[in-house]
């Protein structure tokens, strides 16, 4: 009883617009930030090494290079001091956690494998944005297949008309006869 009431309280704190981002992804963390009674936005830019927990529990881990020094930084996925989220470079990783990125200094820290291609399971994960895209496409096909059956119907007959029948001459191989 009191975990149903937990739960539905839960369902209600999630943000439904979320861009859809995944580990290795080069994203734009936009968070609100109060100094005094002014409210500003601050982006925190970097890529995303890590994502853990479920439902009001998500969040993400971004690392940055700033002045030679790594920084990191967690965020709460539904959080209201996160503004938006912004994808600027995806990439392919064959690992959920990156931490192996600590170790690496220069371009290596912060270049990861761009994706080539259409990868496996590219929308998986992506939730109600993937959905969303799948009914678009699918929607967008049944349109253009309705248009192209009625099209071709119409267009026959006048095209069987106009069209003049060829006249055949027969060849003449005189030289090829035994």
């Amino acid at each position: 009883m009191a975990t149903d009431i937990i739960k539905k309280i839960e369902r209600e704190q999630i943000n439904k617009d979320v861009t859809p981002f995944h580990v290795g992804d080069t994203i734009k963390v936009h968070c609100r930030v109060v100094e005094g009674g002014k409210e500003r936005i601050q982006i925190f830019s970097g890529i995303c090494i890590a994502r853990r927990g479920a439902l009001v529990n998500e969040s993400f881990t971004v690392r940055k290079i700033s002045s030679g020094e790594g920084v990191e930084r967690t965020f709460p996925l539904h959080s209201p001091k996160i503004a938006k989220i912004e994808i600027t470079k995806k990439a392919k990783v064959r690992r959920a956690r990156l931490n192996y990125l600590r170790d690496r200094l220069g371009k290596s820290a912060t270049n990861l494998k761009e994706p080539s291609g259409r990868a496996k399971g590219a929308l998986v994960g992506a939730g109600v944005a993937a959905a969303a895209l799948l009914a678009e496409a699918e929607q967008k096909v049944s349109e253009e297949a309705s248009a192209a059956e009625e099209a071709p119907a119409a267009e026959e007959a006048p095209a069987a008309e106009e069209a003049p029948a060829a006249e055949e001459t027969p060849a003449e191989d005189t030289a090829h006869a035994p």
